[in-house]
């Protein structure tokens, strides 16, 4: 772990050393003016989008070209490769490259794009099936936020009569998936093990979860080769406007303002290129005050903006659905739910060491992380990844630019929220203490436990 810290003090000592920070608003000397980034075609992609239209990365003497990806692998191995200078990224990416699960690359993010925006969804025929076990208000309507209890009958009879329950998921070390099996686990479903072995993710499963990338999910789900997935928009309101599927849960209900995607670099380029970092994360912090400022006045614009072909090239309707504050669930069953996208309120922007703690207590609840550790490494891995210092740089020089306020941002703070406790299954996470996190789950690895084979053993 020592190449984190060293990776650390050298960053510190390029920008304490080249960083211009003058009083009025004078342009960083970025080191390098052309740039290109990734994303993929989810509404959540905003921030580069905005930054782009809007003209904050040229504000910054940036000429940015922004290019969608096949899936999310490609997006990281061309980050790592050079190919792309950086990318919206899933928030598990840079943690579990930078641990060596899967590709292994120091990959680090001084930006937090948003809070909430994903939703699970299952097909109409399992939404059939679990009505009966709903609970519904006098309308008969049924109650939020719907737990995976109404899934577990569902699941049984499947298992019963000889047939597999799958469910889609965007990537191994996506917050889909292990906002998933959180939803899952809390209603007593396992959603399987993953071990040095096997990664299926598969081992002693009730729901079986695999791999299928976003756009591809309602086809996927319409075609019967999955019952139910976790994605984020707008692929769950497509569902709903084919009408094909039903979206149960948010990741709101289940993780009340949960972080989502990150922006990420490698630490080499961060290292080469101080002041271009810096002005990177300017561009997106005026970008993510854009498309909240106002209450969320400037949605429809955003909404027009993500609907071109180069973004994410699906309908205008679909996407207001919930970029606009509002969720479809049933057809016809459209609920507020003014925080499902957030870009700036709450901190959001804010790379916080909490959020990437709880995305390491995951991967190792579910195996990725083979063995246990002392809470001391969640706390470097954190720090080697997450970089608020940076941030915080760039947000002082937007204040002393008169472009956003100084009560926006969290100076001051140590990295770590305050203990949170509006989770669905009501388990409150103090990311200081992740191993006492990790043993209040009836399901899931904690303390020695490891997987053997198929079976857990240790403890």
């Amino acid at each position: 772990m020592t190449r984190f810290a060293t990776t650390r003090t050298l960053l510190g000592l390029l920008l304490a050393g080249t960083i211009i920070t003058t009083a009025h608003a004078e342009m960083l000397d970025v080191e390098k003016d052309e740039l290109k980034f990734g994303f993929i075609k989810l509404t959540d992609m905003a921030p580069l989008a905005i930054a782009y239209e809007k003209g904050y990365f040229e504000d910054e003497g940036l000429y940015v070209t922004l290019e969608a990806q096949a899936n999310w692998k490609v997006l990281l191995d061309g980050v790592i490769t050079g190919e792309l200078d950086g990318a919206h990224m899933l928030a598990g990416q840079p943690l579990a490259a930078t641990i060596g699960y899967g590709t292994e690359a120091h990959i680090i993010t001084p930006f937090s794009m948003d809070l909430n925006g994903n939703g699970i969804t299952v097909s109409n025929e399992v939404w059939e099936m679990m009505k009966p076990h709903l609970e519904t208000d006098a309308d008969g309507k049924p109650v939020h936020p719907v737990k995976a209890d109404a899934l577990k009958p569902v699941i049984e009879q499947f298992r019963a009569e000889g047939k597999r329950f799958n469910m889609g998921m965007v990537f191994p070390v996506s917050t889909h998936n292990y906002e998933l099996r959180y939803w899952l686990a809390a209603g007593g479903i396992h959603p399987g093990y993953y071990s040095p072995s096997d990664i299926s993710g598969q081992i002693k499963a009730d729901a079986f979860l695999s791999v299928t990338p976003p756009p591809q999910m309602p086809a996927t789900l319409e075609a019967g080769t999955i019952h139910g997935y976790c994605v984020g928009e707008p692929w769950n309101q497509q569902a709903v406007f084919k009408g094909i599927g039903v979206p149960v849960v948010t990741d709101y209900e289940i993780w009340k303002n949960n972080p989502e995607k990150v922006f990420g670099i490698t630490a080499e380029f961060a290292e080469e290129n101080p002041n271009t970092t810096l002005a990177i994360v300017k561009a997106l912090i005026r970008a993510a005050k854009w498309l909240d400022e106002n209450d969320n006045a400037n949605r429809m614009e955003a909404v027009e903006i993500l609907s071109r072909s180069e973004y994410v090239g699906a309908d205008e309707e679909v996407i207001a659905n919930s970029m606009t504050g509002t969720f479809e669930y049933e057809k016809g069953d459209k609920r507020d739910v003014p925080d499902f996208n957030v870009f700036y309120r709450y901190y959001a922007t804010y790379p916080y060491y909490s959020d990437a703690v709880w995305y390491l207590t995951q991967m190792r609840r579910w195996g990725q992380i083979a063995e246990s550790h002392p809470d001391s490494w969640y706390d470097e891995v954190a720090k080697s990844v997450y970089r608020p210092e940076i941030y915080e740089q760039a947000a002082r020089m937007l204040i002393e630019e008169g472009l956003v306020d100084e009560a926006d941002f969290p100076f001051g703070t140590d990295g770590y929220r305050e203990v949170q406790t509006e989770f669905i299954d009501n388990v409150p996470y103090d990311g200081r203490k992740p191993n006492e996190y990790l043993g209040n789950f009836p399901i899931g690895l904690k303390g020695e436990e490891r997987v053997e084979g198929s079976e857990v053993v240790g403890g």
